[in-house]
């Protein structure tokens, strides 16, 4: 009987060995450390340490998926209370998720609340698709957006971050990424440091409350869990005017995660001077056509202008007289509010005739004749979509933004000398001004895709800032 109990024992200890060495374990505990201390102010790096191993990010990936629908939001491409019909796609994704149905209709508002408080998946895949067009389409997006912005080591494959070959990160890449969202768009940072919301379907609770409640000053903004990843945060703090960012990937739990995060935060605070010079990280710069395109297709304007020009006229004399209306061609600064005042109460005519009196009235004028194919710079397809009808371009539904101004009479005053200085470019476009919670858009509408293109980079050319809106 001895011998059967010795016998059984040996077996259950064999057993428990067994499961031991070979059972999976939650890789969060092997996870590799990663972190990050960044002064949020000029963007100085005060510690680090596998800064620039790729990783998977977790759902710090929501970083990246909030900041591109909030420049979605700016830019006219959707709005806050645009409807969103949610997909089979986005109805399946695991939690954490708002449990969101097949078919169902909701606001991007509540999406993007789910997504930056709870870290719900499904929001967050909803959002890509309704942006892009698909979540595939949106991960092209989020990398580009990656590289504007100087992520040059993070390639993003999904809207969520759940694990997925090819979809990782680094420690300095989220930092730099955390800057660009408290710094770009201000006005929605709050959402990070609300421990609760209202996602209309269900009342949210903010995933990284804890920190927040604990430590003084932290206001955000995002945490990340998987086993592959392990614990992840970017957090932010404020004090006194020092603001610092600390960056974590790795962590064996979440409380020890938010431990090694504070005690990053405190270093940071110590190494900070209490002043510094304020560097506002840059804007992220590409073509707008990328942001304009929920197919991702970019189509370039045209070489030449589609617009025929007037034969020279002969007179009964014999001579020809050319008439040439000669328009100065201006370098528009937006912001000087002054000169475009001037520029739209001026009574002056810059028109210029070559004899005294009023040229004789021509009773028959003849047109050149339309060319018969018009030369098109190559087409760069990026989803592989093939343009058929290139008509389309000709459709006058696309607009172009020239700039935001604190008032509407700036942005008046803007439009009124945009439109004098490209006069030919912009004919027969409408001035409007756009109210938005941020500021006043100055928008010229009814425009060509090609018109809309090549007056955005006429504009562009003289420094002045422009990009394109495509017809929703």
């Amino acid at each position: 009987m001895l011998v059967d109990v010795l016998n059984r024992r040996s077996v259950y200890l064999f057993s428990a060995i067994r499961i031991f060495l070979f059972s999976p374990w939650p890789s969060a505990i092997s996870a590799p450390y990663a972190a990050v201390v960044m002064d949020a102010r000029t963007g100085k790096v005060y510690h680090s340490r596998n800064a620039d191993t790729r990783l998977h990010p977790a759902s710090l990936t929501k970083m990246m998926t909030l900041y591109i629908a909030f420049q979605a939001v700016e830019r006219n491409e959707i709005s806050l209370d645009s409807y969103v019909k949610i997909s089979a796609n986005a109805a399946a994704e695991p939690a954490s998720k708002l449990w969101l149905r097949k078919g169902q209709k909701i606001k991007l508002r509540y999406l993007i609340r789910a997504a930056a408080i709870k870290s719900a998946n499904d929001a967050a895949t909803a959002i890509g698709e309704a942006i892009s067009g698909s979540e595939t389409a949106f991960g092209k997006r989020m990398t580009r957006t990656a590289r504007a912005l100087g992520m040059n080591s993070t390639t993003f494959k999904n809207a969520h971050g759940l694990t997925q070959s090819g979809h990782l990160s680094t420690a300095r890449d989220m930092s730099i990424l955390g800057r660009h969202m408290i710094y770009d768009y201000p006005q929605y940072y709050n959402l990070f440091s609300r421990r609760s919301a209202s996602a209309r379907v269900a009342t949210v609770r903010n995933t990284n409350r804890k920190l927040l409640n604990s430590y003084k000053g932290a206001d955000g903004i995002k945490t990340g869990y998987t086993r592959a990843a392990g614990s992840n945060l970017v957090a932010s703090a404020e004090r006194g005017g020092e603001r610092i960012i600390a960056t974590m990937f790795g962590g064996s739990s979440s409380a020890a995660r938010n431990a090694r995060v504070v005690k990053l935060l405190d270093m940071g605070f110590a190494r900070a001077p209490s002043t510094a010079k304020f560097q506002k990280p840059a804007l992220p710069h590409y073509e707008a056509d990328y942001l304009n395109s929920s197919t991702g297709r970019r189509v370039t304007a045209i070489k030449r202008s589609l617009r025929p020009e007037t034969r020279p006229v002969q007179k009964p004399g014999g001579q020809i007289e050319l008439i040439l209306a000669q328009v100065s061609e201006t370098k528009t600064q937006p912001n000087d509010i002054l000169r475009a005042l001037k520029a739209a109460t001026s009574d002056k005519i810059d028109t210029q005739v070559s004899a005294n009196k009023t040229p004789e009235i021509v009773k028959k004028v003849s047109p050149r004749a339309r060319p018969s194919k018009l030369s098109f710079v190559s087409t760069l397809i990026i989803n592989d979509q093939k343009t058929k009808k290139i008509g389309k371009s000709l459709y006058r539904a696309w607009s172009i933004n020239v700039g935001k101004f604190n008032t509407r009479y700036q942005a008046e005053r803007v439009l009124v000398r945009t439109a004098l200085a490209e006069e030919r470019t912009l004919n027969g476009a409408d001035r409007t001004v756009k109210a938005r919670a941020t500021g006043y858009d100055a928008i010229f509408r009814g425009l060509t895709r090609d018109s809309a293109d090549l007056a955005c980079r006429r504009l562009n050319a003289q420094d002045i800032p422009c990009y394109t809106i495509s017809p929703s």
